[in-house]
Order: C-alpha cells, then sequence, then structure tokens
C-alpha cells in the first residue's frame, strides 16, 4: 500500500503562488505515475495535473496550463505542484494522487490518495 503526504498548501492571495509537496511511502518505481486532483467546495473533483515518474512526461487541465508546474523527484519518491498566478478560482483542497497505467493514460482513476491540503486564494 502507497500511502501519500501532502504538504504546502496555504492561503495566497490573487496572483500569488504556491508550492505543494507530496511524498510518497514506497519506492515510486511500484507506481507508474503521480499527480495532483482539486476539490472545490460544492464541485467535483478534478485532475488538475500528472506525471510519469520514470521519465518526467506530464499532463495539465486546460485550465492551469501555462500556471501550473508539476515535476518529481525520484529518488525521494515525491512530486511537486508549483502554482504561479494564482486565482480565486483555484481554491480548494487538492489532493495528490498515485496510480498505474490506466491512471497515466488518463482512463482509469488513480489507486492511491493523499488527506489533502487546502489551498485558499483571495481576491
Amino acid at each position: 500500500q502507497v500511502q501519500l503526504v501532502e504538504s504546502g498548501g496555504g492561503s495566497v492571495q490573487d496572483g500569488g503562488s504556491l508550492r505543494l509537496s507530496c511524498q510518497a511511502s514506497s519506492n515510486t518505481a511500484s507506481t507508474i505515475c503521480m499527480g495532483w486532483f482539486r476539490q472545490a467546495p460544492g464541485k467535483e473533483r478534478e485532475a488538475v495535473a500528472r506525471i510519469k515518474m520514470d521519465k518526467g512526461a506530464t499532463w495539465y487541465a486546460d485550465s492551469v496550463k501555462g500556471r501550473f508546474t508539476i515535476s518529481q523527484d525520484f529518488d525521494k519518491n515525491t512530486v511537486f505542484l508549483q502554482m504561479n498566478g494564482l486565482e480565486p478560482e483555484d481554491t480548494g483542497m487538492y489532493y495528490c494522487a498515485a496510480g498505474y497505467v490506466g491512471y497515466c493514460t488518463g482512463y482509469l482513476p488513480p489507486q492511491h490518495w493523499g488527506q489533502g491540503t487546502q489551498v485558499t486564494v483571495s481576491s
């Protein structure tokens, strides 16, 4: 079982930046992709970004392209989400996720979830 622990959430003003981190409890060679989802109050959880842990291939939701950057440290089993140009619409609980081939292609949900970290952007 892979356990994921997020950190780095907080409150910022419109246009600000935050960096989220997620460390996996086991060697991420056993999981192929890690990524981030978010859920705003009253809305469904949505995928934000994901990355293949070995080759670094990335995917982003259209709403965050050009503002968010996902990266990984394979040796430390850690994935990061650098969020720049934050907008109030980015407010929500951000969840780290990890999964295998189906998740990497976007056809299946991830198999492992973190507890979430809150991001609040005020106007």
